[in-house]
């Protein structure tokens, strides 16, 4: 644990190893939102990095995903108990993960408590996938697995937005907004997924279905676009959303994902917009 601006720069870099798309819009927020939805965001994909570890088995994978939901629980976080329970997997591990407690002290203290809920939550709910060896055959069975890996992003960031200047947004739109872009990178994965012998598809849906659901969920983030009038947080809102709807529409027309160049693009737009 180093001193408060030590740990900016190593949340920053962190979220650069970790996600190319949120990086810039938590980059372009101000001092208090970047600092809060970073993270909030690096809490996330500490979890999220142990649901997606490819060699670490099923078994130890519920194991840390429930103890890290239980520890995050209680009112303080004990450093010393997350260290003990991830310094075994420490060579499996990325470093989003072993410094779970860091992005934790990182985190405004007034939203914290939200952060370590939603965080929770997401892990809990994870650990259940892993145990079903993600097996979707519904689109139930999808709907829950995407809130507990996507559509609790948008919850937790609906907090966020609450919490800094009392932003008020639908709960619902908020999942469909995670669950909108999970959907997409479900659609832009499903050749690397079958590789590894995982797939998101219910039994019964061929990319038609899934093209569709993606899109009813992309059209309840636009929705919920319209709730916000910060321009800040409109800013980091518009970034991710509208890549998902451009590498859909390139995925319609039969490409794998969109170029880097046409991401720069979009993304350069926005910002100059």
């Amino acid at each position: 644990m180093g001193n408060k601006a030590t740990l900016e720069k190593d949340a920053m870099k962190v979220l650069k190893q970790t996600s190319r798309t949120f990086y810039i819009p938590i980059k372009l927020l101000n001092k208090t939102l970047r600092k809060t939805v970073g993270s909030a965001y690096l809490c996330m994909r500490a979890v999220d990095e142990i649901e997606d570890h490819e060699e670490m088995d099923a078994e130890a994978k519920q194991h840390l995903l429930m103890e890290t939901s239980r520890l995050l629980k209680e009112a303080v976080f004990n450093r010393e108990a997350y260290e003990q329970l991830v310094n075994p997997f420490e060579e499996d591990l990325p470093e989003v993960t072993l410094r779970l407690a860091d992005w934790i002290d990182f985190c405004p203290d007034e939203i914290e408590q939200k952060v370590k809920d939603s965080t929770s939550e997401m892990a809990e709910g994870m650990a259940k996938w892993v145990r079903k060896d993600w097996n979707v055959q519904t689109k139930e069975d999808l709907d829950e697995y995407t809130y507990y890996v996507a559509g609790l992003v948008g919850v937790m960031l609906s907090d966020i937005w609450n919490w800094y200047d009392g932003t008020e947004t639908d709960r619902d739109l908020a999942i469909g907004y995670g669950r909108g872009l999970q959907a997409v990178n479900i659609l832009r994965n499903v050749d690397e997924d079958a590789e590894r012998g995982v797939g998101f598809f219910p039994d019964d849906w061929s990319k038609k279905e899934m093209f569709a659901y993606a899109e009813a969920n992309l059209q309840k983030a636009d929705e919920y676009m319209k709730q916000i009038s910060t321009k800040n947080i409109l800013l980091f809102c518009r970034i991710p959303l509208e890549l998902a709807h451009k590498t859909l529409n390139a995925l319609k027309s039969g490409k794998e994902k969109m170029s880097r160049d046409e991401v720069e693009e979009t993304v350069d737009n926005i910002i100059n917009s």
